[in-house]
């Protein structure tokens, strides 16, 4: 099975690691020092096991590569537009796009049922680049619980003890080929589980997303750092509970927020869309923050909490240049 990992950073460069140790069939898609690092010295993860060196195949450009059976597709959602194309030319007719995003998808109402199947989502897809050329018969959810950080060009550190993967089909079907990824990489300590339910588990972090990623914004401190704070706690517990409410308005089931909660307040980990603001890099608003908001507001959910801390953020964010705005 073709694998190809499209954006090695953080979180793709640790699965592409993970997946090279045991001797698949991988190539990456990378940029720059980061790309020039990985040819000359390979991609080098280090872990809390160890470090894992593998050699991928690895270029900037998808078309010097055959088609793929599965692309992991790592990129940050407001880049995903520009590179729907490519995605689309570098899967096998049948292939599958698997997406690890923070937030919303793109594809999110494709196979959902009822009233909302088949909507689309104008923030996350302004032209319909992703629904025409990948096509949302092909894409995957994933959700991600694998803190990293990339300490230099070729160099990927995963901070957690335990990294786990949540893959699903949006209409719940089962896949030979989920499983055989899940069978790659659980053995190299990534454990991956396939599930029916992958809006549930999109939600399950998502709640926490809103709350730690709009806060860390706007505090610039882990969340262990922000949530000692009584105002602030009961703050995040109200918008817990209001993004709780927008899932269960739409069908999901978002899990226990008070767990999530409690493990949120105890990270030291700076949340990704915090480092992206003080790197000067573009931000998942729209996915992480905008559009939550938007089904809040189609579910009638009433949001006051959640509505004031993300629209500090989302201006924040905008006075910083990193976010404009697709739809007003």
């Amino acid at each position: 099975m073709k694998i190809c990992v499209y954006g090695a950073g953080a979180v793709g460069g640790h699965i592409a690691g993970r997946l090279g140790a045991t001797g698949g069939d991988v190539s990456v898609i990378a940029r720059g020092k980061h790309l020039a690092a990985i040819r000359q010295h390979g991609l080098r993860v280090e872990t809390r096991d160890g470090e894992l060196l593998s050699h991928p195949v690895a270029t900037d450009q998808p078309g010097d590569l055959e088609p793929q059976d599965i692309v992991i597709v790592a990129v940050k959602a407001p880049a995903l537009p520009d590179i729907a194309e490519h995605l689309g030319s570098l899967l096998e007719k049948d292939g599958l796009a698997l997406f690890v995003l923070n937030g919303v998808p793109w594809w999110y109402f494709h196979a959902h049922g009822g009233p909302l199947d088949g909507t689309r989502l104008s923030r996350l897809d302004p032209a319909g680049a992703l629904w025409g050329h990948v096509g949302p018969e092909r894409a995957v959810g994933a959700v991600a619980y694998t803190a990293g950080s990339m300490p230099a060009p070729g160099v990927i550190r995963a901070e957690n003890p335990r990294n786990r993967l949540l893959v699903g089909r949006p209409d719940g079907s089962a896949d030979a080929r989920l499983d055989e990824l899940a069978s790659l990489l659980n053995p190299g300590g990534l454990e991956v589980a396939v599930t029916p339910k992958i809006r549930d588990a999109i939600w399950a972090k998502l709640t926490m997303n809103l709350i730690g990623g709009s806060l860390a914004v706007l505090g610039a401190s882990p969340m262990k750092d922000v949530l000692d704070k009584p105002a602030v706690a009961g703050t995040a517990k109200a918008m817990a509970a209001e993004a709780a409410a927008i899932a269960r308005a739409l069908g999901c089931d978002a899990g226990d927020p008070e767990a999530g909660l409690a493990k949120l307040a105890k990270s030291g980990h700076l949340q990704s869309i915090a480092q992206d603001l003080l790197a000067g890099r573009p931000m998942e608003i729209d996915a992480m923050f905008r559009v939550p908001l938007d089904l809040a507001e189609r579910a009638q959910v009433p949001t006051p909490n959640l509505d004031l801390v993300i629209e500090l953020a989302t201006q924040r964010a905008r006075a910083a240049g990193l976010y404009r705005d697709t739809i007003r």
